[in-house]
């Protein structure tokens, strides 16, 4: 075992504040007081004495939809965790589990990475991978490109256009011979042992028991992402769909076109039909407008013309408790309003109280049929978050200081929807938005890099190094797609202040031509100029696979 873990295991049993250990480059470091921080613990790992090694995990490069959400979660549930403020070495430390151990003197210090998302795939983009090992974990091994998620819904991209493989955003994963990718979830943290739990992801219809391994990080990363909000409402978990991965927009397709075929058989009622053919989207942010934008445009353009029996009973309703689009500029949501009721989207104004497998109920009573249910309310903290037993921020997200950094423990970091800054720091907490995610992450990979460039980058070894100016964020502005070749443009840095705001055609192909170039590589950049292309000639593909 490397001298740092034996200097830190030998501070821990005698009591002694200071222990002293090597580098890579022989310096001295000075670690922290001994302290246990837990943030849960996974008791009882099973015995895995048939697997010897976990480093082919990382040249795995297949498009795996796994989920961060709720509904399409695989059905294998991992067993509950049990949070404890203290507890003893050989709870953890399990010998014969599989996985990496802690790096020696010699080798690289390692950078763990919890998620996929913007966040993590931006800070792994920029690792500087010579002066650090890097491995990921998560239970999908590729990010979303989520602005143009709602277009895969009715067609007019593919689903491979949103979706870009991690093992192609940091190469190394792929070709370095001492860094990961490994397909799994993170189950608990030992911030002592600097040793991260995980069980891998079961295979949904394949032959495949998950199991339990453990990761030893020099540096470790936080940014699983969040998950959506359902205010506890009876029925959405089970019946509504959620539009956050790639699995789920295709769900929403497969369900939407069903329904349609469906509609069109011999022996339906025309109650039935019209319930078949009513999509009803809660939530009037830029997910949920875009998304009825889309089935808007997707009914006038290809359901009256392939679905013509159809064509007069299918609609789209929009529900919000309170204003659609509230940060945007007020003359953006009247022309969002005003155009989505000309394309045939109806507005309404409620609160939904429960949601049955047939219809929803709003507060005031009001019953509203459904065929399809998409559920955009924003997003919460996941479970995994709220395991953590360290302090939190408003809204219940990992807390962190200016710097990104979790104040209560050494060397964890956490950035993205499932970080937030604390209470004392001053600084509101941020949006859940994919610019906020991604300019975290491109701000703590710049101070990582520097820290690993003057010799802090392994465990416990940062401590006096200059971190540099503290992370500031200036919103660039919103856009959202309201179908039919129309787009809001919206460049004020704040709900309040002053800017420039435009709708339109010309905002339209801004909003094209801003998140063409956002899109990661020049592949998928190629399939989404391909794909738009395609659609507007020939219109929408309309098959109905799986």
């Amino acid at each position: 075992m490397a001298l740092s873990r034996l200097a830190r295991t030998h501070s821990k049993q005698s009591g002694k504040a200071i222990s002293n250990y090597l580098n890579e480059t022989g310096i001295l470091c000075e670690a922290a007081p001994a302290r246990k921080y837990y943030f849960y613990s996974v008791s009882n790992f099973a015995d895995s004495g048939n697997l010897k090694h976990l480093s082919g995990l990382g040249k795995i490069d297949l498009l795996v939809f796994g989920s961060r959400g709720i509904r399409v979660t695989p059905k294998y549930q991992y067993p509950s965790a049990e949070r404890i403020l203290e507890v003893s070495d050989s709870e953890y430390g399990n010998p014969r589990l599989p996985g990496l151990e802690a790096t020696r003197p010699g080798e690289k210090p390692r950078v763990v990475v919890l998620g996929t998302g913007w966040a993590a795939c931006r800070f792994l983009k920029g690792l500087d991978t010579k002066i650090y090992d890097a491995v990921c974990i998560s239970p999908r091994n590729h990010m979303v490109f989520t602005p143009l998620l709602a277009s895969t819904c009715v067609g007019t991209l593919e689903f491979r256009s949103v979706a870009e493989p991690v093992s192609q955003i940091q190469t190394a994963l792929a070709t370095s011979p001492n860094s990961y990718f490994y397909l799994a979830s993170c189950l608990g943290i030992d911030t002592d042992k600097h040793e991260v739990y995980c069980e891998t992801v079961g295979s949904v219809g394949l032959a495949h028991q998950p199991y339990r391994f453990k990761v030893a990080y020099d540096k470790l990363v936080i940014a699983t992402g969040a998950d959506p909000l359902t205010f506890n409402i009876k029925g959405v978990k089970e019946h509504a769909f959620f539009l956050r991965e790639v699995n789920h927009a295709q769900e929403i397709r497969r369900k939407l076109l069903l329904n349609l075929m469906i509609s069109e058989n011999p022996g339906i009622s025309d109650e039935e039909k019209k319930r078949l053919l009513h999509c009803v989207v809660i939530g009037g942010g830029p997910t949920g407008v875009e998304f009825s934008g889309e089935l808007s445009d997707f009914i006038m353009k290809d359901v009256r013309e392939r679905y013509s029996h159809a064509k007069d009973d299918i609609r789209v309703t929009l529900i919000e408790a309170n204003e659609i689009l509230s940060s945007f500029d007020v003359g953006l949501r009247q022309y969002a309003i005003k155009h989505l009721t000309k394309s045939g989207v109806r507005l309404m104004r409620g609160v939904v109280k429960e949601v049955h497998d047939k219809k929803i109920v709003l507060s005031d009573g009001t019953d509203v049929p459904y065929g399809l249910l998409v559920w955009s309310t924003g997003v919460g903290p996941s479970e995994f978050v709220k395991s953590l037993n360290i302090p939190k921020s408003t809204g219940g997200r990992i807390g962190v200081n200016e710097w990104l950094q979790v104040p209560s423990v050494e060397d964890v970091y956490a950035l993205g929807d499932c970080a937030g800054f604390l209470e004392e720091t001053g600084k509101q907490v941020l949006p859940a938005l994919a610019q906020v995610a991604e300019r975290e992450g491109k701000y703590l990979v710049g101070m990582i890099n520097r820290i690993g460039q003057q010799n802090g980058g392994r465990a416990f070894c940062s401590k006096g190094i200059t971190l540099g100016e503290p992370f500031v964020y200036r919103h660039l502005g919103s856009m959202a797609s309201v179908g039919r070749y129309k787009a809001l443009v919206d460049l004020r840095q704040s709900k309040d202040a002053k800017g420039v705001s435009h709708a339109g055609f010309v905002s339209w192909m801004i909003w094209r031509s801003a998140y063409l170039t956002r899109v990661i590589s020049w592949r998928n950049r190629f399939y989404v100029a391909v794909n738009w292309a395609t659609t507007f000639v020939f219109g929408r593909d309309n098959s109905r696979i799986g």
